[in-house]
């Protein structure tokens, strides 16, 4: 007997996708604005003329860049309880969306710092500026606009790799299909419905990375 779509399934439990839908925007915002100002004070550390500051923020990035998320995350839902310290599902995915993307946002904007022009420094310095306000005023502004195009790309993949914290018990959109498959044997329809969801999202996000760029194109 052939298979017959039933796509009822999805309207019937549509609450529960919107749920999961709902959990995987709100983790996914959180982990982007988190993890962006990770990367910006361990881009900061690894242009640092202190050794030791490039150290450390090499090794996290080595650390968390060469290491599959799923791992990650295991580690610290199911391996810190050992060490005396129990995370639950939300908060330990989180951190592990965050310490994820704070490593690839690392390395992208280290690169928009390092393509600020010298000048640019000097030219502040000249005008009495301080180390601080230099950065925060004349480099980051910079180095974030170059950087922009990259950290979106980032952002897509945090939102696809969002599905990974399902294995923990987190009702976002990918544990949500999960159980109505277990529950209606229905894998095509609800499966499916998840991937337009994502769609959606991803769709979003690119159009709205789109209009910041062009906003911070016209201002430059």
């Amino acid at each position: 007997m052939g298979y017959r779509l039933d796509f009822s399934v999805i309207v019937r439990n549509l609450p529960l996708f919107l749920k999961g839908v709902f959990l995987t925007c709100e983790i996914s915002l959180f982990a982007i604005i988190i993890g962006l100002a990770i990367g910006i004070v361990a881009a900061a550390a690894r242009t640092s003329r202190f050794k030791i500051l490039d150290f450390i923020g090499a090794v996290y990035v080595e650390v968390f860049r060469n290491t599959p998320l799923l791992i990650q995350i295991f580690i610290i839902f199911f391996g810190l309880p050992g060490l005396g310290i129990k995370l639950s599902p939300y908060v330990s995915g989180l951190t592990a969306l965050v310490l994820y993307v704070g490593a690839y946002n690392t390395e992208v904007i280290r690169a928009g710092l390092e393509a600020v022009s010298r000048g640019q420094v000097e030219a502040a310095q000249s005008l009495g500026l301080t180390g601080i306000q230099t950065f925060f005023y004349i480099i980051l502004p910079q180095a974030f606009r170059i950087s922009l195009p990259a950290l979106g790309n980032n952002w897509v993949a945090l939102v696809k790799n969002s599905s990974l914290v399902s294995v923990i018990g987190m009702v976002e959109l990918t544990w949500v299909a999960s159980d109505l498959n277990a529950l209606t044997f229905r894998s095509f329809e609800v499966f499916g419905a998840a991937t337009l969801f994502y769609l959606i999202l991803i769709f979003i996000l690119i159009n709205l990375q789109n209009f910041v760029e062009k906003r911070f194109t016209y201002k430059t």
